[in-house]
């Protein structure tokens, strides 16, 4: 799985630079929330410092903008419009699952619904040329400084951890009583024991 190609890439390298920019926005977001609410903010949907938004955006990016790595104006305007067309849709599709947005734009000028805003179309464009021209070469160097025997544990271990934090964080969103769920799931396994041994 993880040697197998994606436009020329191997997952591996996409799952492992996923992983850094999640982590990278997360650092960012959360360092210039702290700023503007003057306290420590945690930006992340749960406990851990990762914001998948950030991930897939970056990496999704630079998948289909690499070939405008030439002509940076034409790589500025359409990062900033696809990265606000995927901010959108990613809030609508929060909306539609849990009745709220995790951001508000509605105190920002030029802001539609308070799900996308000028101000942020702006800081995306830029965002898609620092990753395509000067970032992606050095998250790959960094990558490969690892072994990939090492790094896919690496990656397993992140995985792992982010999905368990993300799944109690979802469960309390949804007011699920985890333990309920937990005695559920061991009822199932006795029932499916007692029928098998």
């Amino acid at each position: 799985m993880w040697t197998r190609e994606i436009f020329g890439t191997d997952v591996y390298h996409l799952v492992s630079a996923f992983i850094i920019y999640s982590m990278l926005g997360w650092l960012v977001e959360s360092i210039y929330m702290s700023f503007c609410n003057k306290k420590l903010t945690n930006r992340g949907f749960a406990k851990s410092p990762f914001c998948p938004i950030y991930g897939f955006g970056a990496v999704i990016g630079y998948l289909t903008l690499r070939p405008l790595e030439a002509n940076l104006f034409q790589l500025y305007l359409t990062g900033a419009v696809m990265a606000t067309i995927f901010e959108f849709l990613v809030g609508k599709l929060m909306l539609r699952l849990f009745g709220e947005v995790w951001w508000d734009y509605n105190d920002k000028p030029c802001n539609y619904k308070g799900i996308v805003c000028l101000e942020s179309t702006v800081a995306w464009g830029f965002y898609a040329v620092i990753i395509i021209v000067f970032l992606h070469s050095k998250v790959m160097a960094f990558i490969d400084r690892w072994s990939f025997s090492l790094g896919s544990r690496i990656c397993t271990l992140i995985l792992g951890v982010v999905t368990v934090d993300y799944m109690i964080q979802l469960f309390n969103v949804l007011h699920i009583d985890i333990s309920e769920q937990k005695e559920r799931l061991m009822d199932r396994y006795h029932d499916f024991k007692a029928r098998w041994y």
